[in-house]
């Protein structure tokens, strides 16, 4: 699962997060990289740097929103030279935090088509301008590119930030069913749809408070008792990009310790 020689890949949405950690466990096992970011350029060059540490053959980086079609090409143009490509993660995404999903006057046309065009229609651009790059790495090797597609158990569950952000993963589950059918045998495209992850997202909305008590509800409730990292979940990020997958498409893996089931174990209360 940990061996990525001679791989090549694309992570949107790099410079921090689950982007970054999946780019790292990519790069232990030696993979080349491109990076990106939209605006966060030192953390990306954080990132860029750790991964090299951690023995990724290549690292590039390229600024890029991924809900423009220009951007997306240039971003597969950046491993055009190596060839081929064999994996793209599509972790880029963005919220607006309106948690009381009867509060209809918190989103506006705007946010649907703001987050939309970032959440969903990038990943479509990415797929399109990545594809015949994942196409010669098939041609090449016979074994399939990978597709992972970062969604969210707000996309299976309508829970999460705000109905806008559920609906845009809902669709991208939808979509990663209909790519998965569309570009077989040449190109596998799973997801993987997270609960909680504790990242700078909460606090960035909620601040260090509120965040601390999401996080203790999360443990208390979810029916492992942790509260998810993004180290966990790029190691199955990592495992949908790899060899031991090779047979895995069309999937949504929920990767939430447990949330959608909606109780936790006595002991874990």
């Amino acid at each position: 699962m940990s061996d990525f020689e001679g791989f090549n890949a694309i992570v949107t949405g790099s410079a921090t997060g689950l982007g970054a950690a999946t780019a790292l466990e990519l790069a232990r096992g030696g993979a080349r990289l491109v990076l990106n970011y939209s605006r966060s350029r030192a953390e990306c060059e954080q990132t860029a740097a750790a991964c090299a540490e951690a023995g990724a053959a290549e690292v590039r980086i390229v600024q890029a929103d991924v809900a423009s079609d220009a951007d997306c090409r240039s971003l597969a143009e950046a491993a055009s030279d190596w060839g081929a490509l064999h994996v793209l993660v599509n972790n880029a995404g963005i919220t607006k935090h309106v948690p009381n999903h009867a509060d209809l006057d918190g989103l506006t046309m705007e946010d649907f088509q703001r987050l939309y065009a970032v959440n969903t229609v990038g990943p479509f651009q990415m797929v399109r301008a990545a594809r015949p790059l994942l196409q010669a790495g098939y041609e090449a090797t016979g074994l399939a590119g990978a597709v992972v597609m970062v969604s969210s158990i707000a996309g299976v569950t309508g829970i999460g930030s705000s109905v806008a952000y559920a609906a845009t993963k809902g669709a991208l589950n939808t979509m990663t069913l209909s790519l998965a059918r569309a570009l077989a045998p040449a190109i596998r495209v799973n997801a993987v749809c997270p609960g909680f992850i504790d990242t700078r997202w909460f606090t960035d909305a909620y601040g260090d408070e509120t965040t601390e008590k999401i996080r203790g509800n999360i443990r208390k409730t979810v029916p492992l008792g942790v509260a998810s990292g993004p180290d966990d979940i790029a190691a199955t990020v990592a495992f949908l990009c790899s060899r031991a997958s090779r047979h895995v498409t069309g999937e949504t893996l929920l990767v939430d310790a447990g949330h959608h089931l909606g109780f936790a174990p006595l002991a874990a209360r």
